[in-house]
């Protein structure tokens, strides 16, 4: 018996070029039932929630494959930037720096 499935598909493709674009897919069962004749409303409620439970892990594990994916084409974009812009990027890190350290407090400028 051959089980019937519907494939789920995210596509990322970079405005800039910069990373490459990336498809993923998931093969995803469109019932539990074992008898392909039967329809959605002829399954249990049992079933139903087991299907659910199945559709939702396989929704968060789609879901953690593509967050991998962006941030390690996130992390080579940054890598690319920091070796173009090499002076400019320690001067980022330097006011970054400086912004947490003073996160929530009012900073007075002493210029007087």
């Amino acid at each position: 018996m051959a089980s019937s499935a519907t494939t789920f598909t995210a596509t990322y493709t970079n405005s800039t070029n910069l990373s490459p674009s990336f498809t993923l897919t998931k093969d995803v069962p469109t019932t539990t039932s074992t008898n392909t004749t039967s329809s959605s409303s002829e399954m249990t409620t049992s079933d139903r929630a087991k299907y659910l439970h199945e559709l939702r892990q396989i929704a968060a594990t789609f879901q953690d494959d593509i967050n991998r994916e962006l941030t390690q084409r996130m992390e080579e974009d940054n890598k690319r930037a920091g070796q173009n812009g090499g002076g400019d990027q320690s001067k980022g890190k330097e006011a970054e720096a400086k912004e947490e350290e003073n996160y929530g407090e009012e900073v007075v400028d002493e210029d007087e």
